[in-house]
């Protein structure tokens, strides 16, 4: 590994041999003052929203440039606060992922920036295209940047892939089997986390940082680039404890389906 730093992280998941993964209290602590975060950046979302209206509404017919100016500043801040607050809600939920066995709570907790999105722009938007004292060309104009801000937050704000307990759990089985521990390592920039310090994909020389001694939430939690998902362990750490163990393509496979029940 030679000069490589190795930087050991422990704390997102519960690393015993429990059926289920749980977060540590460390982990839901910091879950919670995460979405308290996010909770107040969407407020002051709303906010700077609720100030492009009363600019709109209070402003002199025909509206002068300097109320334009205004409105466009206040929708760019609503959208960046918007991304903000849906981001940390997207850590958070990294740390203290929902259950899919509760499909409603799944959906509102994974995609509450969207929902969050259309609070913070719909309004502006319905209010732009009924207001009587705009023309056609404005209405397009207003309009267009507060669609284009809905749009942009919307998507930006969409977990397409959000993390579960029965994802954590999955992968945690899969790796103490092999394993004999829920112990994995990852880098900053990488999307696969690994079962073994010296995999040859760790060993690249863009590889200045190596993250070890967490569990599998703890590389979800800590590098967002890896996906819940079983892709994101290394093929090649797979494979390679797969071999020391003599365990056949089969076998391996029947791990996997068994990890899923």
């Amino acid at each position: 590994m030679g000069t490589k730093k190795i930087t050991k992280v422990s704390g997102a998941g519960d690393a015993s041999q429990k059926s289920t993964f749980t977060p540590t209290a460390e982990a839901k602590g910091k879950a919670t003052q995460l979405r308290i975060f996010a909770i107040v950046v969407w407020v002051l979302a709303i906010a700077a929203e609720v100030g492009a209206i009363l600019v709109l509404i209070k402003s002199a017919k025909p509206i002068e440039t300097s109320a334009w100016v205004w409105m466009i500043a206040f929708i760019v801040v609503d959208l960046i606060l918007v991304v903000i607050g849906s981001l940390l809600w997207k850590k958070a939920n990294r740390l203290d992922p929902a259950s899919k066995k509760d499909k409603v709570k799944f959906f509102l907790q994974n995609q509450l920036g969207v929902i969050v999105a259309v609070i913070a722009f719909l309004p502006l938007v319905v209010l732009v295209f009924t207001n009587k004292d705009l023309d056609g060309k404005q209405k397009g104009i207003l309009g267009g940047v507060a669609i284009a801000a809905l749009i942009i937050a919307g998507l930006l704000s969409a977990d397409f892939n959000p993390p579960s307990v029965e994802e954590y759990t999955e992968q945690s089985a899969i790796v103490k089997e092999l394993m004999g521990a829920d112990h994995v390592y990852w880098t900053k920039s990488g999307t696969k986390y690994h079962l073994h310090e010296d995999c040859q994909y760790l060993k690249s020389d863009r590889t200045t940082e190596i993250f070890e001694g967490g569990t599998v939430a703890d590389a979800y939690s800590h590098n967002s680039k890896i996906k819940p998902e079983k892709a994101s362990l290394c093929s090649a750490c797979e494979k390679r404890a797969a071999k020391e163990k003599d365990w056949t393509d089969k076998q391996l496979q029947q791990l996997k389906e068994k990890a899923k029940t």
